[in-house]
């Protein structure tokens, strides 16, 4: 087991729970259990939710108690959003899947708890859990629909396993890397915007932009700075150049 399970706890409702493994899928947890769900999983309306993750679904391990569908596991976490009158371990959804790591890791098997759409989880399950996690929200709004909290905390979970990718991948296209994206381009080099610089300078001393003469350099600067910025790539440094010239072309 090199993940945690998600337990939903009597989770009302089959559209939610579609949402929720919807969420799992989409951060590579892949593994729901849930206790006591009023309505089924396997429904329509779980399925149209859950957009193409019908596989977290029909593997979902269905328990009549919270105690049966932990009984195999060794660590326990439990979300809330209200402060509990428990003496425990009050963690972050990014401290939690930190420490999660390090027990699987240990060969721990560990699960997460998520309560009721319309009241969570009860201090005695809670009791239950080694640990609460409390999600940072607008204090004056701290309300989650049930596959949002997923989604949190299976966010910081993928970020920590080490296994998260920039968005889709194909057979076309690699994974997206962070920072400026060239595509197929090439970045211009020092040259290209020398030559550049160059024929815009040129065309504009010849259209006497470039005065009085005390101030020319600092316009050429203050110009020259605008192009250093943008980090053009070869053919952007044509395009400008073309833009020049037939802006400067003399009307027939």
């Amino acid at each position: 087991m090199n993940h945690p399970a998600i337990i939903l706890v009597e989770p009302q409702l089959s559209s939610n729970m579609g949402m929720v493994a919807r969420a799992m899928a989409n951060f590579a947890l892949p593994e729901l259990r849930l206790v006591r769900p009023k309505e089924s999983h396997l429904g329509e309306r779980a399925r149209a939710a859950a957009a193409g993750a019908d596989e977290i679904l029909e593997s979902a391990l269905v328990f009549d108690s919270l105690e049966t569908a932990i009984a195999d596991l060794h660590v326990i976490h439990a979300t809330t959003a209200r402060q509990r009158d428990l003496v425990i371990h009050i963690r972050t959804p990014e401290q939690v899947a930190e420490i999660i790591q390090v027990d699987l890791e240990k060969g721990l098997k560990t699960g997460v708890l998520f309560g009721r759409e319309n009241s969570g989880l009860t201090n005695d399950e809670i009791a239950l859990s080694d640990g609460i996690i409390v999600i940072p929200v607008n204090p004056e709004f701290a309300s989650l629909n049930l596959s949002q909290a997923v989604m949190v905390f299976a966010y910081e979970w993928l970020k920590q396993s080490g296994r998260a990718a920039l968005g889709r991948r194909t057979e076309f296209d690699g994974p997206m890397q962070e920072g400026f994206h060239l595509r197929e381009s090439q970045r211009a080099t020092k040259e290209d915007l020398f030559h550049l610089f160059q024929h815009l300078e040129s065309e504009l001393d010849s259209r006497g932009f470039l005065r009085p003469p005390e101030k020319r350099p600092i316009m050429v600067r203050n110009i020259r700075r605008i192009f250093q910025r943008i980090g053009a790539t070869e053919q952007e440094i044509r395009t400008l150049r073309g833009i020049v010239a037939a802006l400067t072309r003399d009307p027939k």
